[in-house]
Formats: C-alpha cells, sequence, structure tokens
C-alpha cells in the first residue's frame, strides 16, 4: 500500500523548493520531504519500472556523497532519463565527516573529496582505483596539473577533477562595514555582527582561519598555534548564529550577516541579492579543488563511472558550474560559458588574490590536535 503524503507546512515547503533550486537536494529528496512523491504514486498507484536501467547493466541506483548547492538537480534528472538510473544524493560539510561516517560502515558509490583528503582516504583503502577507459569524457591534456596531481597516488589515480575555488568571507553590505581580512572576520563578529556570524562545520577551514587571523599558516599543527587559535573560537562561540557548512539559508532570510563562505556559494548568493558581497581573506585562506572518486565498497561502481562520465561532458560540466559558480578545471568547459561568468571575480580571481591562499594538506585533515579542538568547540556553550 502507498503511504499518504505526509502534511507540510507552507514555511517548509518553500524552504524545501529553495535548496531544489539552490541543488542543495536532489528533486526525488524535495518529493520526499514536502510529499509529492506519495501523491504522485497515489495518482499513479504503482511505480514505474527501471526498464533502461535493467537493460544497461548499469544498476537502478547510484549515491552520491557531496557538497551543499553543489550541483545542478537537472543534470542528475537528464542521467535518469538517458540512463535508467536513479542518483541518490546525500550532502555532508567536511572531508573528516565523510571519513568518519564511512569508518563507521555508511558508504557511498560516489564522493567528491577535496584535494589535500585523497591521500588519507587511499591510505585508509577507501577508494577505488579508477579505470580511466570507462571516464571517456575525461582528458588530462585540458587539466592544470595543479588540478590533476592530488588524484595521483603511488602512479595510480584515485580521483579526477570537478571543480576548484575559494574559501573566503560573505557578508551583508547593508548591515556591515566591508570585510577582507581574517582578523576583520572575527573582530566584526565578536561586535558588530554578534549573533549573525556562521563558521562551518569544518576544522580545515574554521580552525585554519582562525590561525590566519592570528598570523599564523592555515595549515598550521603547531600546538601552541592551535592552543591560540582554540582561545580565539572559544571567545568568539558566544557571538555565532551557529557552526554550519550549509549557511546560504541563513544568508539569504538576513538571519546572519556574516559568514566562513567557499567561493561557489558566493556566486550563487551574490548572483540573486547584490547585497551579498564576497572576499578574500588579505591574510590568507584556502584554494581549492575538488575531486570525483568511487569508494573501495562502492555496491554499484559501473553506475558510478557512468554518472561520473556523464557530469564530466563538457556541456553538462558547464550545466553545473552555470548552477554552483565554481571555478572550471577543464578547459573545454569554458566554450559553454558566457562571458559575464568566466570574467566573474569570484568565480575566477586574479593572480594577486589568490597569492596569500593555501591548499589544504594531508596531514591537517587527520590531525588529532585539530580534531580534538573542533570537536570542543562544537560542544562549547554559546
Amino acid at each position: 500500500m502507498v503511504k499518504r503524503p505526509p502534511e507540510i507546512d507552507p514555511q517548509t515547503f518553500m524552504k524545501e523548493f529553495m535548496r531544489l533550486k539552490r541543488g542543495s537536494v536532489t528533486r526525488r529528496h524535495f518529493l520526499s520531504i514536502t510529499g509529492l512523491a506519495a501523491a504522485m504514486a497515489l495518482a499513479d498507484g504503482v511505480a514505474k519500472p527501471l526498464s533502461a536501467a535493467q537493460n544497461s547493466g548499469l544498476g537502478r541506483k547510484v549515491t552520491l556523497a557531496t557538497w551543499p548547492n553543489y550541483h545542478d538537480p537537472k543534470t542528475f534528472e537528464d542521467f535518469t532519463r538517458n540512463f535508467g538510473v536513479e542518483v541518490d544524493v546525500s550532502i555532508i560539510g567536511s572531508n573528516e565527516g565523510t571519513m568518519r561516517s564511512l569508518d563507521m560502515g555508511r558508504n557511498w558509490d560516489i564522493i567528491v573529496p577535496s584535494q589535500y583528503a585523497i591521500a588519507p582516504y587511499v591510505e585508509r583503502g577507501m577508494l577505488l582505483p579508477l579505470d580511466i577507459s570507462l571516464l571517456p569524457n575525461f582528458d588530462a591534456s585540458t587539466h592544470l596539473d595543479r588540478h590533476l596531481n592530488p588524484g595521483v597516488i603511488g602512479g595510480v589515480r584515485y580521483a579526477v577533477p570537478k571543480n576548484a575555488g575559494t574559501t573566503g568571507m560573505a557578508y551583508n553590505r547593508k548591515q556591515l562595514y566591508p570585510i577582507s581580512s581574517w582578523r576583520g572576520f572575527f573582530d566584526t563578529a565578536r561586535n558588530e555582527a554578534s549573533g549573525h556570524t556562521i563558521v562551518h562545520d569544518y576544522q580545515l577551514t574554521t580552525i585554519g582561519n582562525a590561525l590566519v587571523a592570528l598570523g599564523h599558516g592555515f595549515n598550521s599543527c603547531q600546538p601552541a598555534e592551535l592552543e591560540a587559535a582554540e582561545t580565539l573560537l572559544m571567545e568568539v562561540k558566544p557571538h555565532l548564529h551557529s557552526i554550519d557548512s550549509d549557511y546560504q539559508p541563513a544568508m539569504r532570510a538576513g538571519e546572519a550577516w556574516l559568514t566562513m563562505c567557499w567561493s561557489n556559494d558566493a556566486y550563487q548568493m551574490s548572483r540573486d541579492s547584490d547585497e551579498i558581497v564576497y572576499n578574500l581573506g588579505s591574510d590568507g585562506g584556502e584554494i581549492w579543488t575538488d575531486f570525483f572518486a568511487i569508494t573501495s565498497k562502492a555496491k554499484n561502481p559501473r553506475g558510478a563511472y557512468a554518472l561520473i562520465n556523464h557530469l564530466m561532458d563538457p556541456r553538462t560540466a558547464a550545466q553545473e558550474h552555470l548552477c554552483n559558480g565554481a571555478t572550471i578545471v577543464d578547459s573545454r568547459v569554458e566554450a559553454y560559458l558566457p562571458e559575464e561568468m568566466l570574467g566573474n571575480v569570484i568565480v575566477h580571481p586574479d593572480e594577486a588574490r589568490l597569492t596569500p591562499l593555501e591548499f589544504g594538506i594531508a596531514r591537517v585533515m587527520t590531525d588529532p590536535i585539530r580534531a580534538e579542538i573542533m570537536n570542543r568547540f562544537r560542544s562549547a556553550g554559546g
């Protein structure tokens, strides 16, 4: 018997609709949470079989763990229509969180690790070596080495690049004066933006940016420097709106005025509202590349290869970039993007602005001191 759709209030419906529009959730999640899936099932009487999947040998479902606001849901819908394979998306907020979930037995077919996380995953036997012949849309010659090399460990390719970006700060210009350094970020959080500031639920960036604010390196694992960063974070904790890696809803609603922000989110928010401004830290911060990888315990590796290959088609990748605003890593994609996006300073900052930034490094992901600091910070009273 098909269950009747759950009741949902208008505010929750609109919140979920906006998450679908931004790519935070899949169409399947939206239909399920709003009750529309059940309503459609009641109307149809029975779910339709995935005959295309049965014929293709790609399975019925591919599972993907990815970042908030990172995909155009239509690219998944196109994949399902073309191959008959459903895409089941889980939203994650950090590489560390994904690794913890895998350690505890949770699994996905595909994950989207940042460059510094690939080596720790490989060391733990969590990733499948890739058969590049099954990814004909991947062309190494159209990618820069800085985007390619982190995916190769010990001469074996475990991941292919999706896109790149930066980590900076987004603020509401109608509420706050311009902020362009991490020292300024934390000072503002404790003063003008008290109660309206968000930091990532992600130790790499939250601790890293606190370190930069104090004049230390983003990737520092020095105990004395980490102790100082923890002191700063504990001082700011009572002034926070939240610790959350999915900060767009609060920023868009005006509940938050200041947030740590990935450049793809900044592009999306500034595209939709001229009140939200994005700056990189003049004192440092992060530059990153994200990758597609298949887990070693993937239940549907053939389907995973098919989905990654679909998303690496330059036209599909362009569709994703237009939605999420990340920096392209495949030069073929440029032909499918409008000039206004190629010239956008959030998406493609000049080299001078990138110079102070650092790529995250592998040891940071598993550093026990940084992990303990983040746990204490999360649990501390606000």
